[in-house]
């Protein structure tokens, strides 16, 4: 069977543990070839740390796409992240259209808020502008704060109800991709989890897992890149879900037991052996999470 390729369309933050410092090795980890497009540089994430450097890299997108269209080459999926720029969202979506062949899918997670609030690159015009690119996604993958912002709609802190959840992901269909993975859900503070949506089928799944206290900079990116791993793969969407949670837990876990400082990211490295062997045996898996009907 030929390699998996994923094109990971992030950006570069030199310290701390995301984007694409966390996108090519999970990827790779997976045993996928992935090419990559950078979106920015910066010399930290975007959060905690003061005065950090930022140099676009709109102008380097297409040129780079051009070079690899006039090589041939195709890939199996495109997978985005951090945008630099509102202007940048056009530059990506040409990019995706270039680089699509018949059967590659589209990943997006519209990497731009968490907590309520934007990141403080944003202005209140980026998330329409998101919404486009969320349109060319086969799955995209926002937390509560990030879908609330797209679609116009309050944000509100939890534990959440169920209906609340569900009146979100009946409007999250109004965006234009297939599905949708709400992270971020929970309904009381013993359990933190995912709720993936089908907007063809109207079925929502939810994989909750025991809740690990605090606030761990990175694993977005962790579960989204483990994601696409997993459903690249061909795991349902369901299972790679699951094991992808089980991926992030692990990376949190290790740095809490470690007493590690939550500003360098958390310790996903020491789980990449046993998720790469796992995410790669396919046959097997079950389905671990429930199913309800939406009426």
């Amino acid at each position: 069977m030929a390699q998996k390729k994923v094109v990971a369309i992030h950006d570069i933050s030199c310290y701390g543990r995301c984007s694409l410092t966390v996108a090519l090795p999970i990827l790779s980890a997976a045993g996928i070839n992935t090419p990559v497009i950078p979106t920015a540089v910066l010399s930290t994430y975007v959060g905690p740390f003061p005065n950090f450097t930022y140099r676009d890299m709109t102008e380097d997108i297409i040129p780079i796409v051009e070079h690899w269209r006039d090589m041939g080459f195709e890939f199996d999926a495109v997978y985005t992240g951090f945008l630099g720029s509102k202007d940048q969202v056009d530059v990506v979506r040409k990019a995706i259209a270039m680089l699509k062949g018949p059967d590659t899918k589209v990943y997006v997670d519209p990497v731009m808020a968490d907590n309520g609030e934007l990141y403080s690159t944003f202005g209140s015009d980026f998330p329409p502008e998101m919404r486009k690119l969320c349109g060319d996604a086969d799955i995209i993958m926002p937390n509560i704060t990030e879908l609330t912002l797209m679609l116009g709609e309050p944000y509100k802190e939890g534990p959440y109800s169920e209906e609340y959840i569900m009146d979100l992901l009946r409007k999250s269909e109004a965006l234009g991709a297939e599905r949708v993975v709400l992270t971020g859900v929970y309904f009381d503070e013993e359990e933190l989890g995912t709720a993936a949506y089908d907007c063809r089928t109207h079925q929502v799944q939810y994989v909750m897992k025991k809740r690990i206290p605090g606030y761990y900079h990175g694993t977005g990116d962790i579960f989204g890149s483990g994601l696409v791993a997993a459903l690249v793969h061909g795991w349902s969407l369901p299972d790679a879900v699951d094991i992808t949670e089980d991926l992030t837990i692990s990376s949190i876990r290790k740095s809490v037991e470690d007493g590690e400082d939550i500003k360098n990211g958390v310790n996903f490295e020491s789980s990449l052996s046993a998720f790469g062997a796992r995410v790669t045996r396919v046959r097997g898996h079950r389905t671990v999470t429930e199913k309800n009907d939406v009426v």
